[in-house]
């Protein structure tokens, strides 16, 4: 056990250290997404929601949730939220100022010491209710209505 524990805290140290991190593409992201359907299965309901950018809290889709922030690499079970990189990977129209702000004022050090799922999804509550979020939503709309009057 100690073993995995330095192990896991060398990885999530080297990865944090790493000057080189860079925001994923979308395409990125779509196969983190597929991936990690394919390790933490959701309900057709439960993709639904998350379609509708609903994000229930139930056990499922927190770690579906907490397995996209770790392979995006903006989450760290050790260390949680990297700020930085939530502010480069979501700041959409923000400035990277304002962004870091508002993903700074997300993230906690895991006082409560919550389950790693629990952590990453109030985290993910807090970004999606700020101004970060806001922006998102309406980015991830207009993709869909796109999508929709090319289906149409």
């Amino acid at each position: 056990m100690l073993k995995y524990l330095i192990v896991a805290l060398a990885l999530c140290a080297v990865t944090h250290a790493d000057g080189e991190w860079t925001p994923k593409s979308g395409e990125d992201i779509k196969k983190i997404r597929v991936e990690c359907l394919k390790e933490h299965p959701l309900s057709s309901d439960q993709i639904l929601q998350l379609k509708q950018l609903i994000f229930p809290d139930e056990e499922d889709v927190r770690q579906y949730l907490t397995c996209t922030a770790t392979k995006l690499d903006i989450f760290c079970e050790h260390e949680g939220y990297h700020a930085d990189r939530l502010a480069k990977q979501f700041k959409m129209d923000l400035t990277e100022e304002e962004a870091l702000q508002i993903a700074q004022s997300c993230i906690d050090k895991n006082e409560q010491k919550s389950s790693v799922d629990q952590w990453a999804f109030r985290g993910h509550q807090c970004l999606m209710a700020s101004k970060i979020g806001d922006k998102v939503k309406a980015f991830v709309r207009a993709k869909q209505e796109e999508a929709n009057k090319k289906a149409a």
